[in-house]
């Protein structure tokens, strides 16, 4: 069991029973899945740059990536449906809470000029999307091999009803937001 998701189970269930005015410890919000994906509009010229990044999204989840394909033509962009345009990975139990563990404690204090994630990034259902500008805040990335810095989005799914109780669980996991 990793070191977060123990405390999540130890410490923060009580404290959010109790934070959130809940019954019982079954209603505490819980993470679900996290999901990790990547979009190149260079894979439309090159397709074998989706190889470059299925395999560093590979080194810093721990999971084989899949491509995905366009869905739509878009003509300005060159772009027809069916071409392999993107990476996504889905991170469930284990994987989902070492990678969280890693992005608070790790990535995000590498991250330049931060100052906290924004709190404007929840859905209304409880779930948080973020982005980040560069892959090399993880440590799992070798700085010398890296061709181009790309960025990538993460959204985090949690069985909350609603944001404050989605925030709260994230802010007791250790999510950095801004005041």
């Amino acid at each position: 069991m990793n070191r977060l998701q123990a405390r999540y189970k130890n410490e923060i269930t009580q404290a959010l029973v109790k934070a959130l005015g809940l019954k019982n410890a079954m209603e505490v919000p819980k993470l679900e899945k996290i999901i990790i994906s990547v979009s190149t509009g260079e894979a439309v010229q090159n397709p074998k740059i989706l190889n470059l990044v299925v395999e560093e999204i590979g080194a810093i989840t721990g999971q084989k990536a899949v491509i995905t394909k366009a869905k739509k033509a878009i003509s300005n962009f060159k772009l027809r449906a069916g071409i392999p345009i993107g990476v996504r990975v889905t991170l469930r139990r284990e994987r989902m809470w070492a990678f969280l563990d890693r992005l608070t404690s790790l990535a995000l204090p590498r991250v330049r000029d931060f100052r906290g994630l924004p709190p404007k990034g929840f859905d209304g259902r409880g779930n948080y999307n973020m982005g980040l500008k560069e892959q090399i805040v993880f440590p799992e990335i070798n700085y010398d091999r890296v061709e181009k810095v790309r960025g990538m989005n993460i959204t985090i799914c949690t069985s909350a009803k609603d944001d404050a109780a989605g925030k709260a669980l994230l802010e007791a996991l250790g999510m950095p937001f801004r005041k």
